[in-house]
């Protein structure tokens, strides 16, 4: 992974933006409308002390462009179409994302011609015969209410040749993409292919993903629900742990690579007595192991709680083939399967009775409406992709970076994850909270 302070920051333009905005009547308490300048930056890293030795040695403080309304645009709203698109698994939000969009576009610029691509990018393939859905205020006024995603989604790849043929064809202006990493790396492809071509098509890209790894990237939506419902399902597991002997809950959550669901989770209900993520590495056996800890656990206190993200332990499937989903994910095996079979043996085997209840909410978490702080997110993200979208800005997506939103390059974060660091206040609180060791046979 490149250092930081190479990374590309500069955000690709259509062209210069001549028209004036139409929401430069809209003024403040002062009768001035606060709009954004493209030399306007955020600092990714805010530490004094990074700051100075940065000045001191010459070397480029990572910045980003601040995101916003701009007082000149590139697009004429009353001859634009714009088209939006959601891609992936399902994650709380992606309808309130949708419904921003559409408002904004509507009422701030006076965009009326709004469409939504059905399941996906098989959506723009004529041969699967998906219609688009003309996405109105009136259509959009309750959909954040509701979970999943209204357009519907899918995975894997498409034609990305095609895929443009089908925005030429449609008169598209601008085109927004809700997804994840292939889905950034598709939008991607999309945006090279429309520079190819010498199109006036803006790609902007609103990053999905509910295991908050994006790089780069403080919070993606849909992050902070699925860890309040996360809380409810730990609850419900300590609750049966507590209410036997030697009793264990085992619940599995979102994360294939980064754990952050599980260790916010931990500290938001500090019941739990074991979180294991795909950063930290740990031992089922051995005397430092899970396993012995556990049985500790229950003999001192007579009941635990573990949480596992499901990107967790996957050393322990070495001899198992691996395969691949359609969106050309590295599908994981079951680490909480494994884990309720690993600890009911264990004490199977030194004649221990024990009462394991497993808990997988993954779907039930995925498929929820957004709560209250994801709606606000959403609608911010919404409304600033709007604004990059009509101000001519593309391949770049939309993101909240030091509690500002920013514009960021695509190719800046396509590939790379967030992940929890080790060292880090969150990990080490964690550890606090849940007093569990190392897990780690090695001195």
């Amino acid at each position: 992974m490149k250092p930081r302070s190479s990374i590309n920051t500069s955000v690709s333009t259509l062209g210069d933006a001549k028209i004036t905005s139409p929401i430069k009547d809209r003024a403040q308490a002062d009768g001035n409308r606060r709009f954004v300048m493209d030399s306007e930056r955020i600092l990714v890293n805010i530490k004094e002390n990074d700051v100075i030795k940065a000045a001191k040695s010459g070397r480029r403080i990572l910045s980003f462009e601040r995101a916003g309304p701009r007082s000149k645009i590139f697009f004429d709203p009353s001859k634009l179409r714009c088209a939006i698109v959601s891609c992936g698994g399902l994650c709380p939000g992606i309808n309130s994302i949708v419904r921003s969009v559409v408002l904004a576009l509507y009422y701030n610029y006076g965009v009326h011609n709004i469409y939504g691509v059905r399941y996906g990018l098989q959506g723009f393939i004529s041969s699967y015969g998906h219609d688009l859905i003309e996405l109105t205020p009136e259509f959009v006024s309750d959909i954040h209410e509701r979970g999943g995603t209204i357009l519907g989604s899918s995975r894997g790849p498409q034609d990305i040749e095609a895929i443009v043929d089908a925005l030429e064809r449609m008169n598209v202006g601008i085109l927004f993409t809700i997804g994840g990493d292939g889905t950034l790396t598709a939008s991607t492809q999309i945006a090279d292919e429309i520079n190819k071509r010498e199109l006036k098509i803006s790609v902007i890209g609103i990053p999905k993903t509910i295991d908050n790894d994006i790089y780069l990237v403080d919070r993606s939506f849909g992050f902070d629900t699925a860890v309040d419902v996360a809380v409810d399902v730990i609850r419900s597991a300590h609750n049966e742990a507590v209410s036997v002997h030697r009793g264990v809950g085992l619940v599995k959550l979102m994360g294939r690579q980064s754990g952050f669901i599980a260790a916010a989770a931990t500290l938001a209900m500090p019941e739990v007595n074991y979180c294991l993520i795909p950063e930290s590495d740990f031992d089922l056996d051995g005397p430092r192991g899970l396993l012995a800890a556990l049985e500790e656990r229950l003999t001192t206190r007579g009941h635990a709680v573990i949480v596992v993200a499901e990107g967790a332990g996957q050393k322990f499937f070495k001899k198992t083939p691996k395969t691949r989903d359609a969106s050309g994910n590295l599908r994981l095996h079951d680490i909480g399967v494994f884990l309720k079979e690993a600890i009911t043996d264990y004490f199977k085997r030194r004649d221990i009775e024990i009462t394991l209840k497993y808990i997988d909410p993954s779907y039930t978490i995925r498929s929820v409406g957004a709560n209250a702080n994801d709606d606000i997110l959403c609608g911010s993200l919404g409304r600033y992709a709007v604004h990059a979208g009509m101000a001519g800005k593309t391949k770049m997506l939309v993101a909240l970076c030091n509690n500002h939103f920013v514009h960021i390059p695509m190719e800046a974060t396509a590939g790379k994850r967030r992940q929890v660091e080790l060292s880090s206040d969150m990990w080490m609180s964690v550890l606090e909270t849940t007093g569990q060791p190392l897990l780690k046979n090695e001195e």
